[in-house]
């Protein structure tokens, strides 16, 4: 077989296939638009334009719509486009561009661009299958034909009419499948960094439809020269590439983004490395394309906080200002490495090329951080991916042309003609000439990273030498200035810190070798002394810090900001550590002060204990070395020692201690300075020293030339100093061996160094004091003054000083001469005072021997006045200054009180200190200097001489200094307290000059007893309002002293000053005083006097009597005193009433005693008609309001008459006196014994013959029994009689018909009697209590149903109202479909009606019992208004037994508690035509009125109604909108709450209140977002609870809200109160609605603070619409 036998067959290639598996190498994000703007910049194109189009817009513009862009922005996160289109402004394609577009793998030719593969353009297959490119006149489209594996291209002319198309090369790309934009804002980052190393490219356009999204536009500057740094080796060893020159080019990118741009940018976290992407899950095509990530990884930072909205329109500028290195590089290849190149490539190799690197100084990195923290979106900033990455997170990329995969692993990007692989992620370092070649660029690389760095650090180093004064240290640099410096050094290490690079290591690797290894040993670091070489900065060491201060240390926050890079360095050798040379080198240079001295030899003697360092170092090198400097510089107490000079020191533990450092030292003792920072034993075991002795420094002041040098310090010629050396060798003689004793005796004994009385002597020719009773002696005489004591005397004793003098010669002295004084006999004394018999010492104690001081000074030869010891004092000067007899003890001698003379004299009597009684009396003495001094003794010595001092024995002595009207005085302990305040009452106060604890120790009470108090008050109460403000102030911080009994005291003295008419005051007691008052206290004002002093003041008063208002009781007491001047001061009936209302409201309050006095005063406002067309009669069935008036007067309540019946009232009306047609008016009047004038009247029927007319009579009885049970369904509010089933029996109810019916009434009240007599057309009788209902109507006249009405009425319910007899009428005299369109639902109430009938019969026939308990009885609330309700009427049932009309509680719910809260449906919503009735006929109840007085129940009122009748849910929506507006806000401080609850239909028996109420007070402590917080009173700590509980408070207050606003309720009108117990959940309070905290915090907060609101909501609308429908509609 060979070669030429065979024949030749083609190689087919799948064209998918292949583009797809060359595709799959690329993994990066964005490799379409990487790769077309990568061809832009190799067309020098200038500008390009990215845009991103929707179908719509598509669409719209191939029918060339002219319609505006809508102004709506589509969310880019969702909005999928159809068509990708990128647009440049290079130089158009030309042929051989055409041709090669259409091959794979044919890269450009062409050594300057950057395109090398050929396989850029086809990325695009990955987003599309049919990409279309036009440029200039022409077009070509690509496409699969017959939809197989083979790729076509199609080229052809571009139309004329294209106006402006052949300025731009465009790239089409219908999108295989319509997807959203690539994620906005990432995006954008991605152009930003794309266009930094462009060559042509600067400016960047990116549009969604017709939309800009963003400009970019980068503007370099001018570049600067620098030149190659020195030293720096500009090749590398292979010198294929070689630095010609570097330059610095300043680049400003400015961006234009939308804030719609923000939007669609995610928030990123800082992460501690960027891995590489992976693969998303869409397909193999989601690698090229995908948009989960970054393209370049950038390094983020802490995302902002969120910002408010910001107008997605509004375009955001920002701007980045950068700094370019670049090196000009020359590049010599050998032809084989080129063509090797050519081969890979298809291109030849540059001969030169640039390198370029992002360097981001200090000042620039900060101003980047600053830049970021002001973006308005939690995405960053645009640039973020520029900024330097000081942390080695990887962020930094290696560019050829755009970012690779590769990062750098310094702080900055770079970028070259690397050669990379074929999906551009990497640099190839595989293939071996390429990667000779892309070695060759990274030595480049670190080479001008390394002249970067030296660049930097040069400027560092001009900065801080120009900084240095002449002359001046290196380290003397301004602080700021050092900081800055120091701060940009460190930022360059930082970011010249080589970390490993992804995801071949081997890039930093090579960058960091090239870093340092083209400038050999030398490296320039920051140091404390400036820029140095690097093998000139030692590392930081604590033990040396103190004491080498020249020498360059690494600066702290260096070595651990860069610790990587000093690690480096350690490792490379180019820094050490500090060494025993450096410590020689500066100590030789300069002297050290005391302190640096100190550190030094701590370190020494340290490195002496450890024997592994410096072991080798010799001792003598460091002391030569080490030179002392002590005292101020340039001085003469400056001295300089050096440190091989000392040979001892003194050991501050030893008796050496006592030598003193003030006198003359030997010079080789170590300065005490020093010796004091170390233990004997370190000196000792460091150094050649040894200690300095007591002895031998005795021996160094006893020589010649040492007392020659000082006088002062001569032991033989200076008294003071031979003391002091005398002193000190006593202190040091107990512990001195026998040979140091023996040197002393010797140094001294033939020495003049004993002070004496006849000057310096010789040890043997001194005496003792005691030896010497003549005064003429050698005695030892110190001149310090001082006794010589027994340690000394020991000393003296060994060198030899005398003691005694002969017996002998003592005895002629003292009887020839007689010349002694007291001290002199005292000594003589003491020293035989062991021979004294026991009769001898008694004799001497009475034995006047002693003189005193003042008759010691009398004229010569004047007898001297003897003394007993006894009667003297002892000479000191405080008892001389005090007056007192004191012993002349002669001033040769100075008096000391623990002398052996004294203590004799003191045995023998000799008095120390006045007795107290003395001293008490000198206090109260007449002169103040004597009072003065006497008093501070008494208070200096009261705890040690005077323990039992008790101020009460001396009570009637003034000897207590005192201020009274700030005037100086003295006084009792009973009339002084120490408490300034009490002055302003009169009281006599302790001075300042007094201090607190001498007020204590004399026993000074501070405040005034209160029997003293209630006595001043009593005697001289306050002058006017202003004092007793000032007294009642302080008397409140004092109410616990004062006791119940002087309480009550207090409030019945006339202690309240009270201003008159006439300008002067008057004098009341606190319990006729009140405080304040609200608006009734301008009424109350004219009969009560309102007070108010103050907080503290109204304190004290309140505990004397005085109320915050007058009660109920005292009001009456005012109103029974005088009834008359009450009416006047109410200045009409109008707040008279009102005043009658509070009264009635709360007459439980009233006293039994007060009752009764007011059943029988004329205290009742009581109203009477009177016409005013006097004399003429009228009748009263025409009667005209304008035509009376109402005559008004007091009148006891037996006088006057209740109202209740109108037809009364109108015929006799002007004969007598009625109460206010007011309900809780009524029953109290009635309560006071009012009588009602129903119960006044009579009436007598008489009827004519009776005619047979039984149609009408048994229509009339049909129709009232047709129409009763409506308006028994309406009526609910009084208890019926007779029942309906009962009524309908023929027996029951009777209807006949008369020819006439007249009807007599007669009034008999008192005197008055009164008769009328009118024609009727209907009218009702029984006969008893059990007798039938007889209905009689009159056959000549219209039946009048309002008559009928009313007599029905009268007989069918306990206490109807005028009211009532309306509504029967109007239902009686309506047709059933007039009612139907007036909104009754008659058929509904008539078949509900029978269904309970049906339901009751049953009831009755399963239980019987049940008629053996008494029928439920619910008597309505006088306020609410009796509804007619448009439910369903009654139908006529048939007839059945009499049962009680009110139906009985459901069984197991009589004394139940009130369920819980249940949401139930309301009832349809209906018309009221009650309230046109009372509008029409002005029974409406006045809307000013108060809450009224419950009616009297047979039941508690607790419990629940059973009456299953609801309201109309119309009236109820009625009312409710009435109460809601009259909901307020609650104004007062303190809530008193009363146990009453108002009931309403709706909440009764259903659950929706608990209508027990509950009994407590509130206290207001403060108001949140406009809605006030009560707390009850048992509540602790109530100053703090609103700080305790803002955040629940307020989260419960947004719940209210939101409630509220469903009702349209003032947000003022809801308040929040909180309780410790209780199961009161909310309540109204004239019309203010209270809900308790307490429930919320138990039930919702939790859920509330976690944002889930909903089950909050639903409980707390119960309350709300609790209250809506029911307790609002009586506030």
């Amino acid at each position: 077989m060979t070669w030429a036998s065979g024949h030749d067959e083609s190689v087919e290639v799948n064209q998918r296939a292949l583009i797809d598996k060359v595709l799959a190498r690329y993994s990066g994000e964005f490799t379409v638009f990487r790769e077309l703007l990568q061809n832009s910049d190799d067309a020098q194109a200038t500008a390009v334009e990215v845009h991103f189009d929707t179908q719509t817009f598509i669409d719209s513009s191939e029918k060339q719509s002219e319609g505006g862009s809508s102004k709506t922005l589509p969310d880019l996160k969702t909005t999928s486009v159809h068509r990708w289109s990128f647009r440049n402004n290079g130089i158009v394609f030309r042929d051989e561009d055409w041709n090669r577009l259409k091959k794979i793998a044919e890269g450009n030719p062409d050594e300057e661009k950057i395109g090398a593969f050929g396989v850029g353009f086809y990325s695009l297959f990955s987003v599309t299958d049919e990409p279309f490119v036009t440029s200039g006149e022409q077009w070509m489209g690509f496409y699969w034909k017959d939809k197989k594996d083979q790729l076509y291209a199609r080229r052809g002319q571009l139309p004329s009419s294209e106006e402006g198309s052949s300025l731009w090369t465009t790239f089409e790309m219908a999108l295989r499948e319509p997807a959203p934009i690539p994620v906005a804002f990432d995006f954008t980052r991605f152009l930003t960094s794309s266009i930094t190393f462009m060559t042509y490219l600067s400016e960047v356009s990116l549009f969604l439809d017709d939309k800009c999204l963003a400009h970019i536009k980068k503007t370099p500057g001018i570049p600067k020269e620098l030149g190659l740094p020195k030293g720096l080796q500009a090749s590398s060893t292979s010198g294929i590439m070689t630095v010609k020159d570097i330059k610095c080019t300043p680049l400003h990118i400015q961006a234009e983004v939308m804030q719609w741009v923000y939007t669609s940018g995610s928030e990123k976290k800082r992460s501690p490395s960027i891995l590489k992407p992976k693969p998303g899950s869409g397909g193999f095509f989601s690698s090229l394309f995908g948009f989960t990530a970054t393209s370049t990884p950038q390094r983020q930072s802490t995302p902002l906080p969120p910002v408010q909205d910001i107008d997605p329109h509004t375009i955001n500028e920002t701007s980045v200002a950068l700094s370019i290195f670049s090196a000009d590089v020359d590049v010599r290849l050998n032809k084989k490495i080129a063509a090797e190149l050519h081969r890979s490539t298809k291109k030849n190799p540059p001969n030169k090329l640039k390198y370029e690197l992002i360097y981001t100084a200090k000042d620039e990195y900060d101003a980047s951080n600053r830049e970021e923290e002001q973006q308005p979106s939690t995405t960053g900033s645009i640039f973020q991916g520029l900024r330097a990455d000081l942390e080695g997170s990887r962020a930094t990329r290696i560019f050829i042309g755009h970012a690779t995969g590769q990062t750098t692993g310094i702080g900055g990007h770079m970028a070259a003609r690397f050669i990379p692989t074929v999906e551009r992620e990497s640099i190839d370092l595989m293939d071996r000439n390429v990667a000779i070649w892309n070695k060759e660029l990274l030595y480049v690389g670190g080479f001008l990273a390394r002249a970067a760095y030296e660049i930097e650090l040069n400027s560092v180093k001009s900065h801080w030498e120009g900084s240095v004064p002449l002359g001046a240290p290196a380290t003397s640099v301004d602080e700021q200035l050092e900081i800055w410096l120091r701060n940009r050094s460190l930022h360059a290490l930082k970011f010249f810190t080589f970390h490993q690079s992804t995801p071949s290591a081997e890039v930093s690797l090579q960058l960091e070798k090239a870093f340092f290894d083209c400038a050999g040993r030398h490296f320039p670091l920051i140091s404390t002394a400036g820029v140095r070489n690097a093998s000139d900065v030692r590392l930081p060491d604590p033990a040396f810090s103190a004491f080498l201060k020249l020498l360059p240390v690494l600066p702290d926050e260096i070595l651990v900001g860069a610790s990587t890079t000093i690690a480096t360095l350690q490792s490379r050798g180019l820094i050490k550590s500090i060494g025993f040379e450096d410590v020689l080198k500066e100590l030789r240079s300069r002297p050290l002060k005391e302190d640096e001295m100190v550190a030094c030899l701590k370190w020494w003697i340290g490195i002496n204990k450890e024997a592994s360092k410096f072991q080798h170092a010799p001792r003598t090198q460091f002391l030569s070395a080490a030179i002392l400097t002590i005292g101020n510089p340039g001085t003469d107490e400056e001295k300089i020692i050096p440190l091989s000079s000392i040979r001892t020191f003194i050991n501050s533990r030893t008796v050496s201690a006592v030598i003193p450092l003030d006198g003359p030292l030997p010079d080789h003792l170590l300065p005490s300075s020093i010796a004091k920072h170390f233990s004997a034993d370190d000196l000792a075991a460091s150094f050649p020293w040894t200690e300095l002795t007591v002895p031998d420094w005795l021996g160094h002041i006893c020589t010649s030339p040492v007392r020659k040098a000082n006088v002062d310090a001569d032991i033989t010629l200076s008294p003071q100093w031979a003391e002091r050396v005398l002193v000190i060798i006593a202190k040091a003689w107990p512990n001195l061996p026998g040979p140091g004793k023996g040197e002393i005796y010797i140094h001294l004994r033939a020495l003049s160094c004993i002070p004496t009385s006849a000057g310096m002597k010789t040890p043997d020719q001194s005496y003792f004091a005691q030896a010497n009773i003549f005064n003429d002696l050698p005695v030892v005489t110190l001149s310090s003054g001082g006794a010589i004591k027994s340690p000394l005397e020991r000393v003296l004793v060994a060198l030899g000083v005398r003691k005694h003098v002969d017996l002998q010669v003592i005895f002629n002295r003292m009887i020839k001469t007689n010349e002694w004084t007291v001290a002199d006999l005292a000594k003589y004394l003491v020293s035989v005072q062991s021979t004294l018999s026991p009769e001898e010492w008694a004799r001497l104690k009475m034995t006047a021997a002693f003189s005193k001081e003042e008759t010691s000074k009398g004229e010569t030869g004047q007898k001297v006045t003897r003394y007993q010891a006894q009667q003297l004092y002892e000479p000191v000067e405080v008892l001389r200054n005090l007056g007192l007899p004191i012993m002349d003890w002669g001033k040769q001698t100075k008096w000391r009180s623990t002398s052996d003379e004294a203590k004799f004299l003191f045995e023998l009597g000799l008095l120390r200190y006045p007795p107290l009684s003395v001293l008490i009396d000198l206090c109260a003495s007449a002169g103040s200097q004597v009072r003065n001094i006497a008093l501070k003794y008494l208070l200096d010595h009261i705890g040690n001489h005077y323990k039992d001092y008790d101020p009460w024995a001396f009570v009637n002595v003034a000897f207590i200094p005192a201020m009274k009207a700030s005037s100086p005085c003295m006084g009792t302990i009973k009339e002084v307290f120490s408490t300034p305040d009490w002055a302003i009452m009169g009281f006599l106060i302790t001075p300042v000059s007094l201090q607190l604890d001498a007020t204590a120790k004399l026993k000074i009470k501070q405040h005034p007893p209160t029997t003293m108090i209630v006595d001043l008050l009593e005697q001289t109460p306050p002058k006017n309002q202003a004092e007793a403000r000032a007294w009642f102030s302080i008397l409140g911080s004092r109410v616990s002293d004062f006791t119940p009994g002087e309480l009550q005291r207090l409030s019945q003295l006339k202690m309240v000053p009270v201003p008159s008419d006439d300008g002067t005051f008057r004098w009341l007691e606190p319990t006729r005083c009140y405080f304040g008052g609200d608006a009734q206290g301008k009424f109350h004002s004219k009969l009560f006097v309102f007070i108010s002093f103050g907080l503290l003041a109204n304190g004290f008063l309140t505990a004397c009597g005085t109320k915050h208002e007058p009660s109920v009781e005292e009001v009456v007491q005012i109103l029974l005193e005088d009834p008359h001047r009450f009416y006047a001061s109410a200045e009409g009936p109008t707040q008279f009433l009102a005043e009658l209302r509070n009264i009635a409201i709360n007459h439980k309050l009233i006293k039994s005693g007060t009752i009764a006095r007011m059943k029988r005063a004329s205290i009742l406002l009581g109203s009477k008609r009177k016409h005013r067309k006097s004399g003429e009669k009228m009748d009263t069935e025409e009667f005209d309001e304008d035509d009376w008036e109402v005559q008004y007067d007091l009148r006891k309540a037996e006088e006057i008459i209740i109202a209740d019946d109108t037809h009364a009232l109108q015929a006799f009306g002007e004969s007598f006196f009625t109460a206010p047609q007011e309900d809780i008016l009524e029953a109290f009047y009635s309560q006071l014994g009012s009588r009602r004038l129903s119960s006044l009247v009579k009436e007598e029927y008489h009827p004519s013959a009776e005619i047979k007319q039984p149609k009408v009579a048994a229509e009339t009885r049909a129709l009232i029994l047709e129409r009763l049970p409506l308006f028994l369904h309406e009526h609910t509010h009084a208890r019926t009689r007779v029942s309906y089933t009962w009524l309908t029996s023929p027996v029951n109810f009777v209807v006949k018909t008369y020819g006439k019916l007249s009807v007599k009434k007669s009034l008999t009240f008192g005197d008055l009697r009164l008769v009328q007599q009118q024609d009727a057309s209907a009218v009702a009788s029984r006969t008893g209590n059990t007798g039938p209902i007889n209905l009689w109507i009159a056959g000549n006249a219209q039946i009048d149903m309002y008559e009928v009405a009313i007599s029905l009425n009268r007989l069918i319910f306990d206490s109807p109202k005028a009211n009532d007899a309306l509504l029967f009428m109007t239902i009686l005299s309506t047709d059933l479909k007039a009612l139907k369109r007036r909104g009754y639902n008659v058929d509904r109430i008539l078949r509900q009606q029978k269904a309970e009938r049906q339901a009751v019969e049953t009831a009755k026939l399963e239980s019987a019992k049940l008629l053996s308990k008494p029928p439920a009885v619910n008597v309505e609330s006088p306020t609410s208004p009796p509804s007619i309700s448009p439910a369903t009427p009654f139908t006529p049932p048939p007839s059945a037994p009499p049962v009680p009309l009110m139906s009985k509680p459901p069984k197991g719910r009589q004394n139940s508690e009130p369920p819980a809260l249940v949401a139930e449906p309301p009832p349809t919503p209906s018309r009221n035509p009650l309230a046109l009735f009372r509008r029409k006929t002005g029974l409406a109840p006045p809307s000013e009125l108060s809450p009224q007085i419950p009616p009297v129940s047979s039941r508690s009122p607790t419990t629940p109604n059973t009456d299953s009748h609801v309201t109309p849910l119309k009236n109820i929506s009625s009312n409710i909108d009435m109460a809601i507006k009259a909901c307020r806000p609650e104004s007062g401080n303190l809530l008193r709450n009363r146990q009453e609850m108002r009931q309403v239909q709706e909440s009764l028996n259903e659950g929706y209140c608990d209508v027990s109420g509950q009994v407590g007070d509130l206290n207001l402590i403060g108001e949140l977002g406009n809605v006030k917080v009560y707390l009850s009173q048992e509540v602790p700590d109530q100053s703090e609870f609103l700080a305790n509980h803002q955040g629940p408070i307020a989260r419960f207050i947004n719940i209210l809200v939101q409630l509220s606003r469903v009702y349209d309720l003032p947000l003022t009108s809801m308040h929040v109160f909180h309780d410790l117990a209780g199961g009161l959940i909310a309540f109204n309070r004239n019309g203010s609605i209270f809900v308790n905290l307490r429930y919320y915090l138990e039930w919702h907060d939790n859920d509330a603070a976690a944002g889930t609101l909903n089950q909050a909501y639903i409980s707390w609308y119960g309350p709300f619409s609790s209250f809506s429908r029911d307790h609002l509609i009586v506030i």
